[in-house]
């Protein structure tokens, strides 16, 4: 049998094993059964970069908030059936956490009749065979991989297909995940799946889709990698005008997305970890109107998302302002306050500054100032003993760096 939990350990970030480490033991003294589920278990098994995290429980959830604040989660928002909670985990690590459940469907754009389950029996409520694993974090079990589908064998092929004849018809959403997945991964819907696929789609099944759906699609989309290729895969099978009636790719501001993932992708090879997504919102939502964006804001479950959508212009006119005045009136105290500035500020400011004097103080904080901070340990420091093994070293290198941006340290003399 494969070790997953090797496997895990090897693909997740630090701070992404340490959420696990944290869920796992605070569902564990609730006296609940923990598993990853769904695309965290199969981003793991293809190798595709981890988004964030999915946790099933099976008992409620709910229950589990207020320890999950204890320990320094921040609780984005509940779901409207009350079965899963959205939380940030330390770290900036996007988590869901569910309940196992059966969803059993009686009509077609009507919520399902939920009801507590055993993990295989909630993984027979999914999507698609790729999403229909789970992974045990539970003693006695840990790193069992439950695959009743077979997703595994799908990954190992690249095709999405759904786990039965009814799944497009019960919940209309899965034509719009489908498409998603197909264009974030590049993996066609397999034969069977593309048949159903396109009579859902014929039948025009997608006017049952629930208003719950279209928040979480509509999340989703900030989450992408290459936003802009799945907006465009949605606008051409329909779906974009779904998620909104005014919806359409000219309403986007498609240099700005280009320049803001290109930004995003530098600023992860300097070490920073960004989140992108109340930016990518705000330029996918570009040339909408207030009242359609107030409404694409409103549909997110994850409070804490929409909330950092709607302040981001407030807060960068905020940094902006800051490095236009006293506090950033030298190489130094600009270097500073960049460096302690949320990371999803300075993101979205180096792609929307106006200001000449702003973009160039990023654009240094990016590029000339850390060829400057490259030069340290200098000669000099090295033949006075001064060497990264000596305890006051961090500091002195610091005082260094922050004289040599200021231009105080320009001859071997001083």
């Amino acid at each position: 049998m494969a070790d997953y939990i090797y496997t895990m350990e090897l693909r997740l970030t630090p701070n992404q094993q340490k959420g696990v480490t944290m869920v796992q033991d605070i569902a564990r003294a609730a006296g609940m059964n923990v598993y990853l589920t769904g695309g965290a278990v199969r981003d793991i098994i293809s190798g595709l970069p981890i988004r964030d995290l999915d946790f099933t429980v099976q008992g409620n959830p709910l229950k589990l908030q207020k320890e999950f604040e204890r320990a320094g989660a921040v609780i984005g928002g509940t779901g409207d059936d009350s079965q899963t909670i959205y939380i940030t985990l330390p770290g900036g690590v996007r988590a869901e956490v569910s309940s196992a459940r059966t969803e059993r469907y009686e009509k077609t754009g009507r919520p399902p009749i939920v009801a507590p389950a055993t993990i295989i029996e909630d993984l027979r409520r999914r999507d698609f065979t790729v999403n229909a694993m789970a992974l045990s974090l539970n003693p006695g079990s840990r790193g069992l991989l439950m695959d009743p589908f077979n997703g595994a064998a799908d990954i190992e092929a690249k095709l999405l297909r759904i786990l039965h004849n009814y799944a497009f018809v019960e919940d209309p959403s899965r034509l719009i995940r489908a498409s998603r997945f197909s264009a974030r991964f590049h993996w066609p819907l397999e034969e069977r799946t593309q048949a159903r696929y396109d009579s859902a789609k014929e039948n025009n099944y997608i006017e049952y889709i629930r208003n719950q759906a279209i928040g979480y699609e509509l999340e989703q989309l900030a989450y992408e990698d290459d936003p802009l290729n799945v907006v465009r895969v949605l606008e051409k099978e329909g779906w974009l005008k779904v998620l909104n009636a005014h919806w359409t790719t000219a309403k986007v501001d498609t240099n700005g997305l280009s320049q803001l993932m290109k930004t995003r992708q530098q600023m992860v090879e300097l070490g920073y970890a960004p989140d992108p997504a109340p930016a990518v919102l705000e330029f996918l939502t570009a040339r909408l109107n207030d009242k359609e964006t107030a409404d694409i804001r409103k549909a997110i479950p994850r409070r804490d998302l929409a909330e950092a959508w709607r302040d981001i212009e407030v807060h960068a006119k905020e940094l902006a302002k800051r490095l236009s005045g006293k506090e950033a009136a030298t190489p130094s105290r600009t270097w500073k306050l960049l460096s302690s500035a949320r990371q999803e500020m300075v993101l979205y400011l180096a792609v929307t500054a106006r200001q000449e004097a702003v973009a160039q103080k990023i654009k240094n904080f990016f590029t000339k100032w850390r060829q400057v901070q490259q030069k340290i340990p200098l000669p000099e420091m090295t033949e006075l003993l001064i060497t990264p093994q000596l305890p006051e070293y961090p500091k002195i290198a610091e005082e260094v760096f922050m004289l040599l941006l200021d231009g105080k340290l320009r001859s071997r003399t001083e």
